[in-house]
């Protein structure tokens, strides 16, 4: 074979290498983005339900919002998602989802209050404004060429640092705090948004498995998931209209 010949079969091997590698990324991420989805399908649903029979069952709805049950279950998706952190390695593919729609569906429960304190109409309006922000934040996060790993340190702190506030105004119930998480928590979830995705995005090799790739794309959804969902309680504090 010739060199011209040697040549032309190289470039069209990484030509075609590329290809799939391309393919299976967007695979990959396509698979990500359908966790994610149907995790704040779900979360949705179980809210409303339980928002439903809370309207109809007062004693169910004083044992969910009354009773010292309603400090489980807010508390409940907090650590949950620590314990699937800590564990993602011991899981098998198939007991972590089993984890990750459990975390939905509980997460869903102790976001039921949101139909008792905002109208329909408010949280629908803000839930697709938080999905159009989400979808252009994550697209840019998927596409630039610039590094956004120095982003991390900086979100983290900032994400401990609503988590602690946010824990303290359990107890305080400061308006003005409130405000202020609610509006570091929109820049910092934004953040997280752009963030996550390039690094689940830099995540993917072709040369994983089919069951690490499978557990790799449910807790990128998973990161995902909670980036959004906290956009829009962020969001929703600040422009939800109370009822």
């Amino acid at each position: 074979m010739s060199d011209y010949q040697q040549r032309e079969a190289t470039q069209y091997g990484t030509q075609t290498r590329t290809r799939e590698i391309d393919a299976g990324l967007r695979a990959y991420m396509m698979r990500v983005y359908n966790y994610m989805m149907g995790g704040v399908a779900l979360t949705g649903l179980v809210a409303y339900g339980v928002f439903s029979m809370a309207t109809t069952n007062p004693q169910f709805a004083q044992l969910m919002y009354n009773s010292p049950l309603k400090w489980v279950v807010m508390f409940a998706p907090l650590i949950m998602v620590f314990a699937i952190s800590a564990m993602v390695n011991r899981m098998s593919y198939g007991a972590l989802q089993i984890c990750f729609w459990s975390f939905a569906a509980l997460m869903g429960a102790s976001l039921s209050w949101i139909f008792l304190a905002y109208g329909g109409v408010s949280i629908t309006r803000v839930f697709f404004i938080s999905a159009a922000a989400f979808g252009a934040l994550s697209i840019y996060g998927y596409t630039t060429k610039k590094d956004l790993s120095g982003w991390g340190t900086f979100l983290f702190m900032g994400l401990i640092g609503l988590i602690i506030a946010s824990l303290v105004n359990i107890f305080l119930q400061s308006s003005a705090l409130q405000f202020a998480v609610s509006c570091i928590g929109v820049l910092v979830f934004a953040g997280l948004t752009a963030y996550d995705t390039q690094r689940i995005k830099s995540m993917y090799y072709v040369g994983h498995g089919a069951a690490t790739l499978g557990k790799m794309a449910i807790m990128g959804a998973l990161s995902l998931y909670l980036d959004f969902i906290n956009l829009f309680m962020s969001l929703l504090s600040l422009f939800g209209s109370s009822e």
